[in-house]
């Protein structure tokens, strides 16, 4: 069957029907399918989140999809790091390389749900699923003018499970990182402990505070989602004014992926 590397813009989502409206790539699978001359319907193996942008991964082939998602899931238990996103975050880390390894959960805050880390979380937390384990390896790759660009590698998180059919109407409710390996959220708020949140990130860069130029990093609890505040010479060197900093899209990668 074939097997299809596509790159995806920032704010796509994966899963969406007509109704709703909303665009997403599920709806535009069955004009690529007739575009192509394919026979088998598509199906998702791998894919960033609608937030980011960057590799989806697509097959024609139901043993293929399912090959390639034990493949990611064992790379993952092995230690590996299959998957590799880039992000421009404004602030440089204090080291060039490291790990940031904590534990993340939901949590409810107010009318919204949002993950919150856990920075030493208990065995029964984890053994119930309360609390998932995960880490990311992150190397400097440059910095300027106070912003850098970073490589990112999750290898802990969600298992992907059985491939699911793209066109699922019931997969529209559930988690909308199952094609991910990182738990949703792990690389943005990773980076807000590294005090340097995604440039575009409108829903955790709150938590990273700035008292007379130093950042600090604030409890979930006391912040909460708003569009990123910038500073006036990064606002100028973007071109943008503060009331079109709203529309900035996070600048979260999904660069590459390492195949068998």
């Amino acid at each position: 069957g074939a097997l299809l590397a596509l790159n995806k813009p920032p704010g796509l989502p994966i899963l969406g029907e007509w109704i709703s409206g909303d665009l997403s790539l599920s709806v535009l699978l069955p004009s690529l399918k007739r575009r192509l001359g394919l026979n088998a319907e598509l199906h998702v193996v791998k894919a960033p989140t609608r937030e980011c942008s960057g590799l989806i991964l697509l097959s024609s082939c139901h043993r293929t999809t399912e090959q390639l998602q034990r493949f990611f899931t064992d790379a993952r238990r092995r230690g590996q790091y299959p998957v590799t996103y880039h992000a421009v975050t404004v602030g440089v880390p204090a080291e060039a390389e490291g790990e940031i390894h904590t534990g993340l959960h939901w949590q409810q805050q107010g009318d919204t749900v949002t993950v919150v880390p856990v920075s030493v979380p208990g065995p029964r937390s984890l053994a119930k699923k309360e609390v998932k384990s995960t880490l990311t390896r992150y190397q400097v790759l440059g910095a300027a003018s106070g912003c850098a660009l970073l490589q990112l590698q999750p290898k802990t998180g969600e298992c992907p499970p059985k491939y699911l059919p793209i066109f699922c109407p019931s997969a529209q409710s559930q988690c909308p990182t199952h094609f991910s390996l990182a738990f949703p959220g792990q690389l943005l708020v990773h980076l807000t402990l590294l005090l340097c949140p995604a440039l575009g990130d409108h829903q955790y860069s709150s938590r990273v505070g700035r008292v007379l130029g130093v950042p600090f990093l604030l409890p979930p609890e006391a912040t909460g989602t708003r569009t990123q505040v910038l500073d006036e010479e990064l606002l100028g060197r973007l071109g943008l004014s503060p009331w079109q900093l709203r529309h900035l899209p996070v600048h979260l990668h999904l660069q590459q992926l390492v195949l068998p």
